[in-house]
């Protein structure tokens, strides 16, 4: 049995599985970690837990949950996908109308699946108020005509942790469908020219939480620079590693000028008093400073310095 209850009005916090109830040591897993091709990284639970307990939840109340990038869920925790896991084991204290998981019939089944693509679904406080299906030719992916269908006419909220690779066409459709969504992506997607658009207009806010360490196909710890994603309003951001002060009161070391004469700073350092606009990196952006009264004037940016061209960045301004 997947779900565990917790007392009445308050989001379970205890609920972590252990490495070891996942069948591994910690120990052993970062002896093992490597840096692997195969970008099916899959998120811890104490990382969808530390994330999701920051919104209200009113925002849940009777909302139906659409996990769809191979969140599996099986009759164990072990092989259940975290972010499935969350949403059982909080089911009824969020009050959630439905929650649907689908699982990708690919070369990777670390749930122990199989290869056929499945869709779950729990639709009740009750135990058996649950269903898991194998529709014919049914993939499991995020853009497989069925998933479409249940993310246009089913979903309410989007929970889960996309493929990188695959993070231009799955933002693309998830944005155009309209739905809230609360997703992991690569940090630097906030400086990367496919996405700055969408946080420029308003339509992605960075979440609370980064996520370093996941788990791959073969159940070992891997590092990839991952943080959180949204569209629904943070209220309670802390904006303390955002440093607006004076431009004097930049230290020389975090402010620059590049051959073109535009300032570059580091170090979260914003110039509160300057009026041109000027060269930031994804930290930033990540921890507000579009919420500050500042905005992107140019998606992509490559300061050079003596005719070398250092990192990507963008240029934004003061409203």
């Amino acid at each position: 049995m997947i779900e565990k209850q917790s007392e009445p009005g308050k989001v379970m916090k205890r609920a972590t599985l252990t490495l070891e109830e996942r069948g591994v040591s910690r120990k052993e897993l970062l002896q093992k970690a490597r840096n692997v091709d195969n970008d099916e990284f899959y998120t811890q639970y104490e990382d969808v837990e530390k994330e999701l307990s920051m919104y209200p939840k009113r925002i849940w109340k009777n909302k139906v949950v659409f996990c769809n990038c191979d969140d599996a869920v099986n009759a164990t925790e072990r092989n259940t996908s975290a972010f499935a896991l969350y949403f059982l084991r909080n089911f009824n204290v969020l009050g959630l109308k439905k929650l649907i998981c689908t699982h990708y019939a690919g070369k990777v089944d670390i749930f122990n699946q199989g290869q056929r693509g499945s869709v779950f679904t729990k639709y009740g406080f009750n135990e058996r108020d649950k269903k898991k299906e194998y529709p014919k030719n049914y993939s499991g992916s995020f853009d497989d005509p069925l998933s479409l269908k249940i993310l246009k006419e089913d979903a309410d909220i989007v929970c889960t942790n996309p493929p990188f690779s695959r993070a231009i066409d799955y933002w693309k459709i998830l944005i155009e469908s309209g739905k809230r969504f609360i997703i992991i992506s690569n940090i630097t997607n906030v400086i990367t020219l496919a996405f700055v658009p969408y946080f420029r207009e308003g339509k992605v806010l960075p979440g609370y939480n980064r996520v370093d360490e996941y788990v791959n196909q073969k159940k070992e710890i891997v590092r990839a620079s991952g943080t959180w994603y949204t569209n629904i309003p943070i209220k309670n951001r802390d904006y303390r590693n955002l440093k607006i002060v004076l431009l004097s009161d930049i230290p020389e070391k975090y402010k620059k000028y590049d051959d073109s004469k535009t300032l570059i700073v580091n170090h979260c350092y914003i110039p509160s008093d300057y009026k041109n606009p000027f060269a930031v990196s994804a930290r930033p952006i990540l921890n507000g400073l579009l919420e500050k009264g500042y905005e992107i004037v140019k998606d992509q940016y490559f300061p050079c310095e003596n005719g070398k061209e250092g990192f990507r960045r963008v240029l934004v301004k003061k409203v």
